[in-house]
């Protein structure tokens, strides 16, 4: 049902949104304001599981703004050589700058990101910059919760739904919400449950749903049920440390457990999670297998330094679940 295997498109997964800077803290366990050196990556939800999924061997478009300076240069780079087509990368005319993102991490369950979002260039992407004989080229087109937070970005996301819909493109929705770049939360679940309808997949943690519905404490029965009645076919909720559940419309309920590991930080899981979990579903493995590489590849990332740069090859993921499933019989 969700191995797409159509041989005549070009890209197994194209991504729209954000590509920025992350300069992750080399001083561990120690306050920003005490922090001296980083270490810089491309970083930006979508970026990630672009870099991710094309290092998993899935063949990787991207749509998106850079900014006509050094660090845009450094993006398109470094996308381009880890395998990702930039040809719809466009670059900002008007002066735009690149995102930042500054990491500190206290302690392995302490972490936080010091973010610079203010006129950057990826959320001025146009909706006349996105196209759709590129989109048609696709089996997925993945779009990330934070383009949805700006104009013109926003349209630019809606029209490459929308196209993507026209074209029988699959639409997977990886929430990725991040509040300082919204204006509240009631804005947030208005445009979230815009896009939340029209995907196929969806992807995201129980507290981002909760944004998404504007509700304290929801529950997932409750979030698949209304999801069910418009375009969803499978919705993934995570639940950190205590796993991830997929619900297919079908009725069918899986579950995968976190896989134990040395956490240097917290960031990262996301995004490793997503392009590791659309890998297994593109290549045939099954909702089962996907959910397992998810949480394999989000546990890889967390016990390392960076996020885009640490994203595992399919043999790591691969090893790291056989290992897991030998203690498991051992004990």
């Amino acid at each position: 049902m969700y191995h797409t295997n159509n041989l005549d498109k070009e890209f197994d997964l194209i991504a729209i949104g954000r590509a920025c800077i992350d300069l992750n803290a080399n001083e561990y366990n120690r306050p920003m304001e005490e922090t001296m050196t980083f270490t810089k990556y491309v970083g930006g939800s979508p970026a990630n599981v672009a870099i991710g999924s094309a290092k998993l061997g899935l063949k990787v478009g991207f749509i998106g703004k850079l900014a006509d300076d050094q660090h845009g240069r450094f993006i398109e780079r470094y996308m381009r050589e880890a395998g990702v087509d930039t040809s719809n990368m466009v670059i900002d005319q008007e002066g735009h700058k690149t995102g930042l993102a500054f990491t500190e991490i206290k302690s392995p369950e302490e972490c936080s990101i010091l973010m610079y979002r203010d006129n950057v260039a990826d959320l001025h992407l146009a909706p006349s910059e996105v196209d759709e004989e590129y989109i048609k080229k696709s089996k997925i087109l993945l779009v990330s919760g934070t383009a949805l937070a700006k104009s013109p970005s926003r349209e630019a996301v809606l029209k490459a739904v929308g196209l993507a819909k026209r074209n029988d493109v699959k639409v997977v929705f990886e929430l990725d919400y991040r509040p300082y770049t919204w204006n509240s939360i009631e804005e947030t679940s208005v445009y979230y449950s815009l896009v939340a309808e029209q995907s196929d997949i969806l992807i995201g943690t129980r507290d981002e749903y909760d944004v998404m519905e504007n509700t304290e404490k929801g529950s997932n029965e409750e979030t698949v049920g209304n999801l069910f009645k418009h375009s969803a076919e499978l919705v993934v909720i995570k639940h950190g440390v205590e796993g991830s559940f997929a619900y297919a419309k079908s009725g069918k309920v899986f579950k995968a457990k976190s896989y134990k590991t040395k956490v240097l930080k917290t960031f990262g899981a996301g995004d490793s999670y997503a392009s590791a979990f659309l890998y297994a579903l593109v290549s045939g493995k099954g909702i089962e297998s996907a959910l397992k590489f998810g949480s394999a590849s989000a546990s890889i990332v967390v016990s390392k330094h960076s996020s885009s740069e640490a994203m595992p090859v399919a043999e790591e993921i691969e090893g790291l679940i056989a290992r897991t499933r030998v203690r498991n019989l051992s004990t």
